[in-house]
Order: C-alpha cells, then sequence, then structure tokens
C-alpha cells in the first residue's frame, strides 16, 4: 500500500518510514502555513495556521530567556511542530488519545526525521518545561484573542492556567495586526525566513 505523500517540490515524503531528505524547507514552510491550529476554527476570516504558532513560540522562548539564546535553541523551538506540517494536520486534544499508538508512533517518526536533518539536539527536562511553558502561554492567548475563547473557558474547559497575553509578540516583529492570523502564503514566506536565518545563523557559530 502506499504511504507516501507528494511534496509541493516533487519530493516523495514516506510517513511509516520518513528519511530526512524527503522534504525541502519549503515544503516543511507550505505545509505548516496551511496546517491550522484550533481545529481551523477562528474568530477571524482566516484561521491561525501552526506556521505562525511556531514563529510566535519561538519569539516568547526568547524573551523569556535571561541570556541570548543559542541559534540552535531557537531553531528548535521554530521546529516544534514541525511533524504536524510535514503530516498536514494539528490534532485538537479532544481527539488526542483516540487517535491510538499507531499515529503517536508515526508523528514520533517523523519528528525524529526532523530533528536529524536539522541537526537539533534531544531536549533535556529543563529545556522541555521552559518551551511548554512558552507554547502554553501562546496557547492560551490564541485561544482567547484568536480562537474566541473567554478566560474563564481557558481556565475551566481548556484547562491552560498559562497567563492570557494583551500584546501579541509577532505585533512588534512584522508590524502585524495584533493576533490576526497571517494567510498562508505570507505565513510560509515568514516561516521560511525564520528558517533559513536560523540556519545560517548555527553555521556561522559552528565556524568552518
Amino acid at each position: 500500500m502506499r504511504a507516501w505523500v507528494r511534496m509541493p517540490s516533487g519530493k516523495r515524503l514516506d510517513l511509516l518510514n520518513p528519511t530526512p531528505f524527503d522534504w525541502d524547507d519549503a515544503d516543511l514552510a507550505l505545509g505548516l502555513a496551511r496546517t491550522y491550529r484550533w481545529g481551523g476554527h477562528s474568530a477571524w476570516p482566516l484561521p491561525l495556521s501552526v506556521a505562525q504558532h511556531s514563529i510566535a513560540v519561538m519569539l516568547l522562548r526568547r524573551a523569556a530567556s535571561s541570556a541570548p539564546l543559542p541559534a540552535v535553541c531557537e531553531l528548535r523551538e521554530l521546529l516544534h511542530d514541525a511533524e504536524e506540517g510535514l503530516l498536514g494536520f494539528d490534532a485538537v486534544s479532544p481527539i488526542k488519545p483516540f487517535l491510538g499508538d499507531g499515529f503517536r508512533a508515526l508523528t514520533r517518526r517523523l519528528e525524529q526525521a526532523v530533528f536529524l536533518r536539522y541537526r537539533l539536539p534531544a531536549w533535556t527536562a529543563a529545556e522541555h518545561a521552559l518551551h511548554k511553558r512558552a507554547d502554553r502561554l501562546a496557547a492560551a492567548s490564541e485561544a482567547v484573542h484568536v480562537a474566541g475563547w473567554s478566560v474563564q473557558e481557558v481556565r475551566s474547559t481548556l484547562k491552560i492556567r498559562s497567563e492570557v497575553l494583551e500584546r501579541d509578540p509577532l505585533a512588534e516583529v512584522y508590524d502585524c495586526r495584533p493576533w490576526e492570523p497571517w494567510p498562508p502564503l505570507l505565513a510560509a514566506e515568514r516561516f521560511l525566513a525564520e528558517l533559513e536565518r536560523l540556519q545560517r545563523r548555527i553555521d556561522e557559530e559552528e565556524g568552518p
């Protein structure tokens, strides 16, 4: 049975046995820009892409750090949901328990391929805790400002205890309307620019 999907570049991604060579950076950027959070539901005309969310988490993690983050750490934040872009699916929390071990194994293999391709170090427990703090902060804020949940519902229904930000971390960087989801092509362009910038920084930091 066919287990591969064709990427926009023409490459074939084998979902059951992925390799780090099965996609290019533009494929990933476009996949994340066309994969939506909150089940695609939005209080805005457009849904929020995983690409836009990923940039926001990277900026929040950077802002929370007491020292400049190494480029590889910022890249790991940017790519923390990369497997969703390759798969084209971001499962909302209520259905995750029903997807089973097979789906979890599939996403784990995709994540491993991403870490290999971009030479990302494995999370330490402390680093992952800091990442989850930024991810939950983004989620709580998106729930209110993008998906239309109330702060009370974020606490009682979504069970997210993080602060709900008023200021959008993306607005200061991109001079965009706070909390407004970007069109897919713009999200892909901005994600790809960040991905390429960080890869150049890593090459510079590692030297010849």
